[in-house]
């Protein structure tokens, strides 16, 4: 017999999971580097405009899978049809999209395990172990396993608990806080010397490099990565949501947060660039390309709050902080969505499948920092550039033209019973089945 997918308890629980699955790394570290490393104003307004015209109505697409049939995204994608082709083909781009979404939490989990020890070196500093707090920040095979291994096991503690006890509680504490340091770490970083041109910089787009096509295919790269798009998560998070929600303005919600942490994270990193190099640090090099665009939280920050004497440890605590609460927000939705489908598609327990999947990514991680110089960007070019706009456009593509429409619009009718009497209804089918496929595949070639 099936298992039934659990359930959020409350619209808010849902939108702030839906958004700390969207808010992770890929704002406050990703989406602040690739503006400055692509003009600054000019990649944050093709990011705005990416979110609206690709990124949220592929979301909306995403959530009605999900609630349309309440199962993981292998079952749901398959029953879109009743052919045995398109149900097989279904299965298949379910299976496909876990598994990419496996690599991305593979790749992520390293990643925040940096985050972690980066976040501990300022205590062990503060404690008196500078032995410890060296070897923290110091980039080894040891230190990126064990830290790994860590943060994978806290987002394993989180998802074991379930969707309301784990995900959702969690989501209601964390989401929160991180508003409010964010916002606290902005204010503090604007007070700084230097930061003012930061802003400029982040604020004023340079409207020649706006058609750079390199510069767009980021945009929408970052977009939907951020919008953890493409993967499973948000469809994995939509059979969560009750029948009772109003599907398009629930997206709306979640792509709005979303967006604004990552607007956010830009009034803070961009100005700390700034800041640091008015306090000495070099930020570019001769030719004017951003210095370590890919580790600028860990070297050009941190040379920052190292010149700001005693109070930059507690800066700097704050801030990976920050960057922690934001990294597990996304990673329980990753780990979440391939559990849950072995869940249901097995029948095994939740609390023995989330130990398989986690180990299996921890597996992963480890073959990624055993070969760090070869794998890690190949896997996260790979992934998060080109696979996930490709899936979310698949998913996008089997919603509307092989699932028959008044199915469709049933769906959407569940939480908006007058939904084809408005703009939305007329519009949004045809734009996801015609016009966002043209210009994701455009940007892509282009790029």
């Amino acid at each position: 017999m099936a298992l039934k997918s659990p359930a959020f308890s409350s619209r808010i629980g849902f939108i702030l999971a839906a958004a700390g699955s969207a808010v992770g790394v890929g704002n406050i570290w990703g989406f602040p580097t690739q503006a400055a490393q692509n003009g600054g104003g000019a990649f944050l307004l093709v990011y705005l405009l990416m979110v609206a015209l690709l990124a949220y109505p592929m979301l909306v697409a995403e959530l009605t899978i999900g609630r349309m049939r309440q199962r993981n995204p292998v079952e749901a994608l398959r029953a879109l049809s009743e052919k045995p082709f398109w149900r097989g083909f279904g299965a298949f781009t379910g299976i496909v999209g876990l598994t990419v979404l496996s690599l991305i939490l593979s790749f992520y989990a390293i990643v925040s395990g940096w985050l972690l020890a980066f976040m501990f070196a300022p205590l062990a500093e503060l404690l008196g172990f500078q032995t410890a707090a060296t070897w923290l920040t110091g980039f080894g095979v040891e230190r990126n396993l064990i830290m790994m291994v860590l943060f994978l096991v806290l987002t394993i503690h989180v998802v074991r608990s379930g969707v309301t006890d784990g995900i959702e509680r969690w989501s209601r504490r964390l989401m929160p806080l991180l508003f409010v340091l964010l916002i606290a770490m902005a204010l503090y970083i604007l007070t700084l010397p230097g930061a003012i041109n930061g802003l400029k910089m982040y604020l004023t787009p340079d409207f020649e490099q706006v058609t750079n096509p390199n510069l767009v295919i980021r945009a929408m790269g970052q977009a939907f990565f951020s919008l953890s798009l493409g993967v499973c998560c948000m469809m994995t998070y939509g059979a969560y949501l009750s029948k009772d929600e109003h599907l398009p303005k629930t997206a709306g919600w979640v792509a709005g947060l979303d967006t604004s942490v990552a607007f956010l994270a830009g009034l803070l990193i961009l100005p700390a660039m700034f800041a640091a190099q008015e306090l000495g640090v070099v930020i570019y090099d001769q030719a004017g390309q951003l210095l370590s665009s890919d580790t600028l939280v860990f070297n050009v920050l941190p040379a920052m709050f190292d010149s700001m004497g005693s109070a930059g440890l507690w800066v700097g605590l704050a801030f990976f902080a920050l960057m922690v609460i934001a990294a597990i927000t996304s990673s329980i939705s990753m780990l979440e969505a391939p559990v849950n489908a072995l869940v249901e598609e097995t029948g095994q327990s939740r609390a023995q499948m989330v130990w398989v999947v986690g180990a299996t990514i921890g597996l992963i991680s480890a073959i990624i920092i055993y070969n760090f110089s070869s794998l890690f960007g190949a896997v996260v070019t790979f992934t998060t550039v080109y696979m996930q706009p490709l899936l979310a456009l698949v998913f996008g593509l089997l919603l509307t033209w092989i699932l028959r429409q008044h199915f469709l619009l049933k769906a959407l009718q569940e939480g908006a019973p007058e939904i084809d009497k408005t703009w939305f209804w007329k519009v949004w089918p045809w734009y996801v089945k015609f016009i966002c496929p043209i210009l994701i595949l455009l940007v892509i070639w282009r790029g």
